[in-house]
């Protein structure tokens, strides 16, 4: 018997979404922070580097809980 897939819930997306952003701000400002403390060259630069990535995927999120809202509310 082959299993069903589950059926698209999009309900608690923006939720979600915003939960991770949160959670990236977060990480972003705990790396500023360890960047300001340390003296390590190699891991500013590797903090650096996860920090645009974040920054970039902060974009991602953003663009993303605005399709979610839009597609809310025409559903609603």
């Amino acid at each position: 018997m082959k299993n069903k897939p589950k059926p698209d819930d999009r309900r608690d997306n923006v939720d979600r979404i915003q939960f991770n952003i949160n959670k990236t701000i977060e990480n972003i400002e705990l790396a500023e922070d360890m960047i300001a403390k340390t003296d390590d060259q190699k891991m500013k630069k590797t903090l650096e580097e996860k920090n645009k990535r974040r920054r970039d995927a902060l974009n991602a999120m953003r663009a993303e809980i605005r399709d979610e809202a839009l597609d809310k509310r025409k559903h609603k």
